[in-house]
């Protein structure tokens, strides 16, 4: 493959992105997977990309040839490719260049806790397999129709890689490493809520281009009036809930966050090592003083509503934060650097139909927070107002931070 960085495109654009624009980006996407497997390569040697089992944790062997699994399951073994989000999930397949690829690499057959003991193929064989199902899936693409439901495939399994590059940074914090592929992360400067009038908005995605399916379908809601936060809640703020106790104080948390806090034995969010006029944290391994004006980060659903209920305010509904990210910014409003946490849990939204890929969303409506905008290790194609990440509510190695509203 060619060693190349495509130009960042817009997530808007990406969604309903052709065949040349999709083309390069998944090259892109491929190329920059490798610089990561690459990372994890010098990193974990002992034993030959190894990590320990830890539930928010994959093999990184196992992640890598997942994608390449992806994109064959799904596009070139797939007959009803070009069907999209309608073709039928239990379809025949075709078969794949590796007769071991589904035992290894479908989620279904090889469970979380189970990865770890698969006879998985070493790194230059995954590597050649992520070559071959790339030339293929590009060979295909070439000759189909630039279609919404042509094209459907083509871009979730773009998205999809972003998604997992961004996993493999959130590994290299959690395992404390540097691989040398993240921006750094900027301050903001200090901006006061923002007041929206009440209005209607339109929750979702509409039907055309790429939308996940916990978007669809679009709906209209009537929004009241309500203040949000310009910008995620800083370490200085957070600093005051830690230094009035507020780890200490059960009338600040919710029943499931307080038992939480007991086990974990949390005092600080992840990765802090002292919060006494400056922050100190791991940083990818190094221990660093942060500025006080970045945003507070890797910190829990749990943290984030605790603090808001110390402070007299409330996580936004996602409604409030997806209409704030879609006309505030004009007036100041600024998201990416974190993702955030918003009030309520993940479900699906009225007439809900789901994709093709049955793993992915409903497995986790009920029991999973969803977290809106973006990190500074999200690629700029996957930075979407309208993307729903979701995780379960104790979920702290992730780059996740959070904004509050006026009560």
């Amino acid at each position: 493959m060619l060693d190349f960085e495509a130009a960042p495109i817009e997530s808007s654009q990406m969604r309903r992105a052709g065949k040349g624009l999709l083309s390069l980006a998944l090259m892109d996407a491929r190329n920059h997977t490798l610089r990561w497997m690459s990372a994890l390569e010098a990193a974990l040697t002992e034993p030959p990309l190894g990590v320990p089992m830890q539930p928010e944790l994959n093999p990184p062997l196992w992640s890598l040839g997942h994608l390449g699994w992806f994109q064959e399951y799904w596009i070139s073994r797939n007959v009803q490719r070009q069907r999209g989000e309608h073709a039928d999930p239990g379809s025949l397949r075709l078969a794949s260049i590796d007769p071991f690829s589904d035992e290894w690499y479908d989620p279904t057959l090889a469970p979380h806790g189970a990865r770890w003991q698969l006879p998985l193929p070493h790194a230059q064989a995954t590597r050649q397999y992520l070559a071959d199902t790339l030339e293929t899936t590009l060979e295909l693409l070439e000759h189909t129709p630039e279609e919404d439901g042509a094209m459907y495939f083509y871009r979730l399994a773009l998205f999809r890689e972003d998604m997992q590059c961004e996993a493999f940074a959130e590994m290299s914090q959690t395992l404390g490493f540097d691989a040398g592929l993240l921006p750094l992360l900027g301050t903001l400067a200090t901006r006061v809520p923002l007041l929206f009038p009440a209005s209607r908005w339109s929750l979702g995605t509409g039907p055309h281009g790429f939308a996940f399916d916990n978007e669809r379908p679009a709906h209209e809601h009537a929004v009241p009036e309500f203040e949000i936060d310009a910008q995620p809640i800083t370490w200085a703020q957070y600093c005051e809930f830690v230094e009035d106790g507020g780890y200490d104080d059960v009338s600040q948390w919710s029943s499931e966050g307080w038992a939480w806090v007991q086990q974990e034995g949390r005092r600080t969010p992840r990765h802090v090592d002292q919060m006494r006029q400056s922050v100190m944290l791991q940083r990818f391994g190094k221990l660093t003083r942060v500025p006080m004006s970045q945003p507070a980060m890797h910190v829990s659903w749990y943290e984030a509503d605790a603090w808001c209920r110390w402070a007299g305010r409330r996580l936004p509904t996602e409604l409030e934060w997806e209409l704030a990210a879609h006309t505030g910014p004009s007036r100041g409003l600024r998201f990416g650097q974190v993702w955030e946490w918003t009030a309520g849990s993940f479900r699906p939204y009225p007439g809900f139909t789901p994709g093709p890929d049955r793993s992915y969303s409903q497995p986790a409506f009920g029991a999973h927070k969803v977290l809106r905008g973006a990190s500074f290790a999200t690629r700029e194609r996957m930075r979407n107002p309208k993307f729903r990440r979701f995780l379960l509510p104790h979920r702290d190695d992730v780059f996740s931070g959070f904004r509050s509203c006026a009560i």
